[in-house]
């Protein structure tokens, strides 16, 4: 470009961005003028040059307005209440939402928006739906939002407002990326990142144009050398060095700008990397001080909890209120606070742990340390996969000093839920309370991965407990191929319990599964409601490398068969790519006709709720195309929460404060009773090679036993005579009215030949 193209300007140099500076290159005369000094467009702004006059206009000092061509702007703020559905527990909540900049966020009260957001969602990207009843749909991120108005001309009013606020923010970050404005970017972080990108974009185009500019002028300049080789006329010499001399300064000047377009970037670069490298390092000191500080809360909360429970001026009959009445909403975990002012609907009072922990005899609250002892666990388990757990010869090492009837006995943990539900006069709430026993079993194996003591044919266990809890049990061992054991449990507090449970154990190589087969009856003596349930799948992981730890999943169904009001509990098995609370239970309590009245939800290693369902309603947006129904519920109520393990649990094998005392010397059982048994209680001592020799003769001296009963069977087959298999002593086999299965019932006799001390009937088997 040369002055031959433009008039002589007043004063100072001429200033154009470099795009133009290319266009006009084009049309730039072979010789005169004096040299342009360029300035990158990040610095000035826009020029329009007029090449038919070579005049150049105002600059523009900035883009045109939304309004001005033609789009919307972002609308006024929107506010105003809707209910937004939470979880089954909880349905609908009241909360304050407001609509600004294409955002949609909410609170749960006015006041919080001066601090709290619970929510926001981006309506550039959500897909908005109306549903039926007042009901609108959000989608965005693959997460759905269901909102209720009050009224229909409310919900078309918010819905008219979402679909403009959502059309409009789409246009105006269309526009933003096209004139490269970010105004309308409400997030400060966001802001200030796309700032950056975009400020670092600039650099990168001024780059780009100076590389065309270097390889225009530099061809200009090459053309020009060569026409000045084949110069031969000396009067036009003058002419074609002037030429060549404006070219080289302007190939320089362009140089120069390129140059600097680089320090530039790299300067930016640098700085925004220092400051995003400071933000990271900020973010990550708050995180580890925020993990020390729930750390420690978290200890103060388990020491307080045991304080309380341990405190002796807990008053009998009170009910224990560590969950409290209040609950606040989080948006990523399984429970949210419920409808304001709502009443409970469980109004049964509850005995608290205090109270049955106060006993009048002593009973022991530990036992010795686990010793560390290491053994190859490949090298016993390889030439075992496929067998089942019962018959795989193992260690003591791999064992907790209890057997499976005490393990069955274990059960009771919680038996004041029982005693509550004795109580209930609504078979429905009871339903609740029995739901919430079936799930308390399962919470005392969280960390028990160790194996119980198979049970020898014959031997028996005993709990009496009539002084503390007012129940007691007997379980006898009444097979041993399948395993085998018979339980019946009788309270003074109007209950009784009895089940007979088979396992039936595989050993897949990275896991054990351990399915129990069989059923759990439980009557009230008041009120005469009969209630059958099973048990779910207990699978033990990383049995070879890894840390070990269990997991439970199924469905039990539970069915009152005198009123057939059912309740179905799904046990949620654990997944890593599922955002689910680990450990989660759910459930529904539903009458005769099917109609739901109680959400359950817990988990079943921590506690179950229970809300009351008062309204329900088919919702929209449920996968494959099937409608949800949406319950609206009273606020939840805890019907179970797990106590908290004793002090030193995890070097006394996570037991519990009843599994300590399950295995303690008792004077008066029978012969058969487990705590008699020679290698658990070496085991329980710490004297684990002694155990292992007197574990391995007792399941010798078994086998003999079985061979020489199939011996005897073989021959009265001879002989013609019946055949008659091993009879328990204390169970027999019956059907069962309630559901036609023939099963083992508890056939009496066994604490009227204790407080006789005649045990003359009981077998030698340790």
């Amino acid at each position: 470009t040369t002055s031959r193209l433009f008039p002589p300007l007043s004063s100072g140099p001429v200033v154009l961005r470099l795009r133009e500076s290319i266009e006009l290159a084009k049309h730039a005369p072979q010789s005169g003028g004096s040299p342009l000094r360029l300035i990158p467009r990040t610095y000035l702004p826009y020029s329009v040059v007029d090449c038919a006059t070579g005049q150049m206009s105002e600059p523009v000092k900035s883009l045109p307005s939304p309004s001005s061509l033609g789009q919307p702007a972002v609308p006024d703020t929107y506010k105003g209440w809707l209910y937004k559905w939470t979880n089954y527990l909880k349905g609908y909540q009241r909360r304050w939402f407001v609509l600004s900049n294409g955002l949609l966020s909410y609170y749960r009260t006015q006041a919080e928006m001066a601090h709290t957001c619970r929510g926001t969602i981006t309506l550039s990207t959500a897909h908005i739906e109306v549903g039926d009843a007042c009901h609108l749909v959000l989608t965005s991120g693959g997460r759905s939002y269901h909102l209720k108005a009050t009224s229909d001309g409310e919900s078309q009013r918010w819905h008219a407002a979402l679909q403009q606020a959502k059309t409009n923010i789409t246009n105006m970050l269309l526009q933003s990326d096209d004139s490269g404005d970010e105004s309308l970017v409400p997030q400060p972080d966001r802001l200030l990142t796309q700032g950056a990108l975009k400020t670092l974009a600039s650099k990168l185009d001024d780059l780009s144009t100076c590389n065309e500019l270097i390889g225009k002028h530099g061809a200009a300049l090459q053309r020009s050398l060569s026409e000045l080789e084949d110069l031969r006329p000396a009067a036009d010499g003058s002419d074609r060095l002037k030429t060549v001399n404006e070219r080289a300064t302007l190939f320089r000047i362009t140089s120069n700008a390129m140059i600097k377009a680089c320090r530039d970037f790299l300067d930016l670069a640098e700085t925004h990397s220092r400051r995003w490298q400071r933000a990271l390092q900020y973010e990550r000191e708050q995180r580890h001080h925020l993990e020390e500080t729930i750390e420690q809360l978290a200890k103060q909360h388990n020491s307080l909890e045991r304080a309380w429970r341990e405190s002796p001026s807990t008053h009998p009959g009170q009910t224990p209120t560590l969950e409290g009445d209040a609950s606040d909403e989080n948006e990523d975990a399984e429970f949210f606070d419920a409808m304001e002012d709502s009443p409970a609907f469980i109004t049964v009072t509850a005995a608290c742990h205090t109270q049955h922990r106060s006993q009048r005899r002593v009973r022991r609250s530990r036992i010795p340390d686990k010793p560390n002892y290491s053994l190859n666990l490949w090298s016993i388990m390889k030439n075992c996969i496929g067998k089942e757990l019962s018959k795989i010869p193992m260690p003591v090492n791999f064992n907790e000093p209890l057997s499976m009837l005490q393990r069955l006995t274990e059960d009771l943990e919680y038996s004041e839920l029982l005693d509550r539900a004795a109580r209930c006069e609504s078979s429905l709430e009871q339903l609740c309370l029995v739901a919430a026993f079936s799930v308390s079993s399962y919470s005392t194996t969280v960390h028990r991965t160790a194996k119980p003591f198979n049970p020898l044919l014959g031997e028996t266990y005993e709990l009496d407990r009539l002084d503390d809890f007012g129940y007691r049990s007997i379980c006898e061992q009444v097979s041993h191929h399948p395993p085998a054991a018979a339980h019946h449990v009788t309270s003074q507090r109007g209950w009784t319990l009895w089940q007979e449970i088979t396992i039936d154990s595989k050993f897949r190589g990275k896991y054990i599964s351990i399915m129990p087969l069989g059923c759990i009856h439980l009557q009230f003596h008041s009120s005469g409601n009969r209630y059958v349930w099973g048990k779910v799948t207990s699978t033990v992981h990383n049995i070879i490398v890894g840390k070990l730890w269990i997991d439970q999943s199924g469905d039990i169904e539970i069915v009152n068969h005198r009123t057939k009001d059912t309740c179905h509990l799904k046990f949620v098995p654990y997944s890593y790519f599922s955002r689910d609370l680990p450990r989660k239970v759910t459930g529904v309590v539903a009458d005769s006709e099917g109609t739901a009245h109680y959400i359950l939800s817990g988990t079943w290693d921590d506690k179950m709720e229970s809300s009351k369902i008062v309204e329900s309603s088919r919702g929209c947006g449920g996968s494959e195309g099937k409608q949800k129904t949406v319950y609206q519920t009273l606020q939840p109520k805890v019907l179970w929460k797990k106590y908290p393990l004793p002090e030193n649990a995890e070097n006394m094998h996570f037991f519990s404060s009843l599994a300590l005392t399950l295995n303690e010397p008792e004077e008066g059982v029978a012969p058969t009773d487990s705590r008699l048994r020679p290698d658990q209680r070496l085991m329980e001592a710490g004297l684990w090679d002694e155990a292992n020799g007197h574990k391995q003769r007792l399941e010798e001296q078994q086998r003999l036993e079985r061979r020489k009963r199939e011996a005897q069977a073989a021959q009265a087959l001879e002989e013609g005579q019946d055949v008659e298999g091993f009879q328990p002593l204390w169970f027999e086999r019956r059907t069962d009215d309630a559901t036609g299965d023939s099963t083992y019932v508890y056939r009496g006799g066994y604490w009227e030949a204790k407080d006789r001390q005649d045990w003359s009937q009981c077998p030698e088997i340790f």
